[in-house]
This record gives structure tokens, sequence and C-alpha cells, in this order.
């Protein structure tokens, strides 16, 4: 087995070849940031909104 995990690894002598896959990491971490800010932006809204029923069917309750 080791001996298979040897093969399918790769580890250039030359260094900036880590360059791409730095940057493509980079960016994919930068959007999935901005996803994960916007879906807790969304959630927020969303309770609010939701809280905002709440409180409109509960008056609505009280006034039967």
């Amino acid at each position: 087995m080791p001996l298979l995990i040897q093969f399918m690894l790769y580890f250039p002598e030359d260094k900036r070849e880590y360059i791409p896959s730095f940057i493509t990491l980079a960016v994919f971490f930068i959007i999935a940031a901005f996803v994960f800010r916007l879906i807790v932006k969304h959630s927020r809204q969303e309770a609010k909104k939701a809280e905002q029923l709440e409180k409109k069917l509960h008056q609505e309750w009280h006034k039967r």
C-alpha cells in the first residue's frame, strides 16, 4: 500500500509549479467566504420576516 501512495504523490522540484494551485485555492476560498456571508445575511433577513409574521399572528390571535 505505501508503494501505491508514493506512486500517486507528486512533489515538483520547481516550487513555482505550486503557484497556479495556490491561486485557484485562494479564488475558491474567497468565493466560499462570499457565499457563506450571503447565506448568513439572507438567513437573518428571513428570521426577521418570520419574527414579524409571528408577532402579527400573535396579535391577531389575541384580538379574537
